[in-house]
């Protein structure tokens, strides 16, 4: 089978990116972290149901945006 490229950004790609792009995406990515706590708090707020909901949500939305963040590539799962 023949060896397919990652889908992710090389280490040389990221490097080549114009920093200020590279600014505009942390702080969107802070941008949707704080969105995301702040929504959280919220639903608190209304129910403590609603608040333990939005917690969990919120948990996969942070490894989300952390896992974006680190542009790991793809394991290959044998």
């Amino acid at each position: 089978m023949a060896d397919l490229e990652s889908p992710h950004a090389s280490h040389d790609d990221i490097e080549r990116e114009p920093p200020s792009r590279r600014v505009r995406i942390r702080i969107f990515q802070v941008a949707l972290a704080a969105a995301t706590i702040f929504v959280t708090a919220w639903c608190y707020q209304l129910h403590i149901a609603l608040g333990l909901t939005a917690t969990f949500l919120a948990k996969h939305i942070l490894v989300a945006l952390i896992a974006s963040a680190l542009r790991l590539p793809m394991r290959d799962v044998k």
